[in-house]
């Protein structure tokens, strides 16, 4: 055993600098993109944004593979165009939340973000009942959760831990600056159960692929395998499920919050019957958004992937 574990160690001094070395580019970037004003930022967005389109051709095939099944009438054009402005869009979100610390607080968010339905995100923030948060991979949804945490109410994120030890840690102090928390994708469940039960806001991206066991609904009018987790913890906690979207609103650090959707356990409808039902009303609810502002979603990873075991099976019979 010692003998291996002397072996290992110089291997393993060499993943570790590999990634100290990493994270010191990563802080370097960051630090390039906070010295830059926001319109330098936009600019520089895109031209890299042309860049990853045309020139250097970054993941192109998946992402005009997605819309061409979610938006099968659209011409090579419009598609192209799209695909470049959700890299500027990705980009510049990137510059944001790098910004939004030093240029945000609880005196000036007003001047960032607009909140139509002030009314229904007050009775969210002043409710003494745990809240389910729900968001996807649409807007700036990292400062939807900074915001929450400026208003004095925290929420606690499920996330999968980053590979680059460095950066995780990172990230999760800069993402405690607003008063978020995290727990681990993996085996945190009894920790969500003791949050729920105390009163805490629970902050979840919906749109993730959940594999083949996952619960099939219809997203943007394709099958998509959802986490049943979300569903589940309105469900049983009587916990009121909350849809959230941040669009930006054309210049930079501008956006508007919307409340997309609310099911609260304590008023009846279809949509809680079941957890199938629950989970096909807030896809519909972020389904919206994304097709009102579609180069705000993003494309680039896989969402429909797979097809639902009913069809899988009447296929081999």
């Amino acid at each position: 055993m010692s003998d291996r574990a002397s072996a290992d160690e110089p291997e393993n001094q060499k993943f570790r600098w590999q990634e100290r070395l990493f994270y010191y580019l990563f802080r370097s970037l960051i630090c390039f993109l906070q010295i830059l004003s926001l319109e330098r930022c936009d600019r520089l967005c895109r031209i890299l944004a042309r860049l990853f389109s045309t020139v250097v051709p970054l993941r192109s095939k998946l992402i005009r593979e997605n819309l061409k099944l979610i938006f099968p009438d659209w011409d090579i054009h419009r598609t192209a165009d799209v695909q470049e402005r959700m890299w500027h869009h990705l980009l510049l979100m990137s510059c944001e939340v790098a910004q939004a610390p030093r240029k945000v607080h609880r005196e000036n968010w007003y001047e960032h973000f607009s909140i139509p339905d002030r009314r229904c995100m007050l009775q969210v923030v002043i409710d003494v009942r745990p809240n389910v948060l729900v968001s996807g991979h649409y807007g700036n949804f990292e400062l939807a959760g900074f915001l929450t945490g400026l208003f004095g109410t925290p929420s606690t994120t499920i996330a999968r831990p980053l590979d680059n030890g460095f950066v995780h840690n990172y990230v999760t102090k800069f993402r405690s600056v607003g008063g978020q928390h995290f727990l681990p994708k993996v085996g945190s469940s009894i920790q969500v159960q003791e949050l729920l039960s105390q009163g805490g806001n629970l902050a979840l991206l919906a749109d993730q692929y959940a594999g083949p066991k996952g619960c099939w609904v219809d997203f943007m009018g394709k099958p998509a395998s959802c986490h049943k987790g979300l569903a589940l913890f309105t469900l049983s906690s009587g916990a009121p499920m909350v849809v959230i979207g941040n669009t930006r609103q054309g210049r930079p650090l501008q956006f508007e919050i919307s409340v997309l959707g609310v099911a609260d356990p304590k008023v009846p409808g279809e949509h809680l019957a079941s957890v199938q039902s629950l989970t096909r009303w807030y896809n519909q609810c972020l389904e919206k958004m994304i097709r009102s502002f579609p180069e705000q979603y993003w494309w680039v990873h896989r969402r429909w992937r797979g097809e639902p075991p009913q069809k899988r099976s009447s296929r081999a019979a």
